[in-house]
């Protein structure tokens, strides 16, 4: 690894800084949904009704999250493909960041949807940007270590989301929870200055500037050509079954921790101060549990590609998948004990989306890598967004336990697919 050059540490670096604050960003809302959205829409904090409007609103509002960033990860991956890496991750990050703060200043839950759905299609464009221009810079027997390396900035990223919500709304602002969600989103502005040390010290792949001067600018359609039509289906629906199983729940962590701490805290009689701390507090450890669990499944994910392939890789996680959401949620566990599960639910629902890093960049061609990366990621969120939704409604009437059974079904879909998805162990980039 030390034999890396200045330059691909600094792309590195700057790649891992736009997805770690693209998650960072995409995530704020689900930890500050239990006090925000009771506030925007005129109701108790802690009420029977505000927990039903909750569960349904981060439903709601993760599914539109869900779908623009479907959308921003098609659109900028084309864009990516025709302007650059550089560029694209400095324009989507400038998005996402803008997007995000903005929500601080929602004057209702409407205004909140549109700033949200501005991030969104930031916050969808960056990956494939990022992804594509590690790859393109890496040399072949570091690619995927580079890029398994690239995705550890989710799991720090939500670390970083979930200090932010417990300092603002558990420590500084804990009296005040009608307002301290505002300061938290406030925080989402930070990815901002990033684009400056962007636009100083990272240039663009040298793979993508001879590609690009070589070819015409990229059709969306040529995924779809005879060549490229299987990869990118299966590609796709890959992606789609980590994604829903990674939303369906991780949405919902802070909402139904939030209902185990206040039924903890009504069983020994907490005082409502002492009730707001216990649930920030149970908040904090659930996840951080998962998103520590995801960030050692996502370096794990490459020495089972190394040694046993892609494919083998992919069939231990989708089970992983299946077996820790049954085991979490089929058994009735103590509520505190359930906290430090999440550490084995992020382990592999978490850590599968690690693997996406650098195996959709190997299926394409340079000129369609990120047109390619970014469909294949992205636009399965479309049919994800229908996870949050549907765990947030069937939740709201109170069946969560059973809504997240169900997701636990999903992964098993993957392992039906793996027999078509293309083993890239051991193949070098395409350039043509």
């Amino acid at each position: 690894m030390w034999d890396l050059s200045r330059r691909q540490w600094l792309v590195l670096v700057a790649a891992w800084l736009g997805w770690g604050f693209d998650v960072f960003d995409a995530l704020l809302f689900s930890y500050v949904a239990p006090n925000c959205v009771p506030t925007l829409l005129g109701l108790t904090i802690g009420s029977p009704e505000a927990k039903t409007a909750t569960l349904y609103w981060t439903g709601l509002l993760s599914s539109l999250l869900l779908v623009g960033w479907a959308v921003g990860g098609v659109l900028f991956g084309v864009v990516c493909d025709r302007i650059g890496r550089t560029r694209t991750l400095m324009l989507t990050m400038t998005m996402y960041a803008l997007g995000t703060a903005a929500c601080a200043f929602a004057p209702n839950i409407w205004m909140l949807m549109l700033f949200r759905a501005i991030a969104s299609l930031g916050i969808g464009g960056e990956w494939a940007a990022g992804a594509a221009m590690v790859a393109e810079v890496m040399p072949p027997h570091r690619r995927a270590t580079m890029g398994a390396l690239l995705y550890t900035a989710s799991p720090l990223g939500l670390f970083l989301a979930t200090f932010v919500n417990f300092q603002v709304a558990g420590v500084w602002l804990a009296d005040q929870p009608e307002v301290s969600w505002r300061y938290v989103f406030v925080f989402g502005l930070i990815p901002a200055a990033i684009t400056i040390f962007i636009r100083r010290f990272v240039k663009e792949p040298e793979r993508w500037l001879h590609a690009s001067s070589q070819a015409p600018h990229v059709r969306l359609s040529e995924l779809f050509a005879p060549a490229y039509r299987r990869i990118t289906v299966i590609a796709a629906l890959l992606a789609t079954v980590a994604l829903i199983t990674w939303w369906g729940c991780n949405a919902f962590i802070a909402t139904i921790v939030t209902g185990w701490a206040q039924t903890a805290a009504q069983a020994q009689q907490l005082t409502q101060s002492a009730t707001l701390a216990l649930v920030e507090a149970w908040k904090f450890r659930a996840t951080f549990c998962f998103n520590l669990g995801g960030l050692l499944g996502a370096l794990l994910t490459l020495p089972f590609a190394l040694w046993l392939g892609r494919r083998a890789m992919f069939a231990i996680f989708f089970a992983g998948s299946t077996l820790t959401i049954f085991v979490m949620f089929g058994i009735d566990w103590p509520a505190e004990t359930r906290l430090y599960l999440y550490f084995f639910n992020g382990l592999f629902v978490f850590g599968v989306c690690g693997a996406f890093t650098y195996y959709l960049p190997e299926l394409f061609p340079t000129r369609l890598r990120a047109s390619g990366a970014g469909f294949s990621f992205n636009i399965g969120r479309v049919l994800a967004a229908a996870g949050p939704f549907t765990v947030g409604v069937v939740a709201a009437k109170g069946y969560a336990t059973q809504a997240l059974l169900l997701v636990g079904l999903i992964p098993l879909a993957g392992l039906l697919l793996l027999p078509f998805a293309t083993e890239t162990r051991g193949r070098d980039l395409q350039d043509a």
